[in-house]
């Protein structure tokens, strides 16, 4: 298989997978189905409707390598994208989660050490101030942002909201995750349990890479974009 320097629209979608396996999880949070057979990223696209030149910043914006202009998206890609966050959350709470708490508490049964109970107790509370995150984009932003994208001005005025006070509000997440990692690597007595650390160590990795690019798709795309059009529909 040829080395991926660039990804294009014609480039099979098992190559990128091969290549940047994160863009599996990316396709299931676009829709795009599993049985990928022979198909190029831009036939994938088509059969759902999805601007192949969305799904590709968004892999980019993974593997760090993207160049972001917010201009270039209409409500159209906006609405797919934001639906592509929520499937994130509920990937964040329903699976990633979990398999960290799971882990956590493997080795604290493992060790018995109360300092790994606080680890448990410092993550779950970490995870509460994510869920209250993702519940304000879900619950407030995003469906303030659906009436942006579908042209509802007089339901506007009514929400008393706006994309300044999102952006206001937003904040990052992701970093906490750095103080668990610190105190895994560099205070917590090694036991005969490298295997299970390893894993959580990994799975915060993970998690606050998906996190910050999480965020960036945010800050860079929706954000920018849903101003301009909020400033076309309301004036604003």
């Amino acid at each position: 298989m040829k080395k991926i320097n660039f990804i294009e629209s014609n480039i099979k979608a098992s190559d990128l997978i091969f290549e940047f396996p994160t863009s599996l999880l990316l396709m299931e949070h676009f829709g795009i189905s599993f049985q990928i057979h022979n198909k190029t990223i831009q036939e994938l696209c088509d059969e759902i409707d999805l601007n192949s030149n969305v799904f590709i910043t968004i892999v980019n914006m993974y593997n760090k390598n993207a160049i972001i202009n917010s201009n270039l998206y209409s409500k159209k890609d906006l609405i797919r994208i934001i639906s592509f966050l929520k499937n994130s959350h509920k990937y964040y709470e329903n699976e990633k989660y979990p398999e960290i708490k799971k882990s956590i508490d493997s080795l604290y049964n493992y060790n018995r050490l109360p300092e790994i109970k606080l680890i448990g107790k410092f993550f779950d509370e970490y995870f509460e101030e994510v869920k209250e995150h993702l519940n304000y984009e879900n619950d407030i932003a995003f469906p303030y942002f659906d009436m942006i994208l579908n042209n509802k001005s007089d339901s506007l005025f009514k929400y008393n909201f706006s994309v300044k006070e999102y952006s206001e509000h937003h904040s990052d997440i992701e970093y906490k995750l750095e103080d668990l990692k610190e105190l895994l690597l560099n205070h917590i007595p090694i036991q005969n349990d490298r295997l299970i650390r390893r894993n959580i160590i990994f799975s915060l990795y993970d998690l606050q890479h998906h996190l910050n690019v999480h965020s960036e798709i945010e800050d860079h795309i929706l954000v920018p974009a849903i101003a301009k059009f909020e400033k076309e529909l309301i004036g604003k």
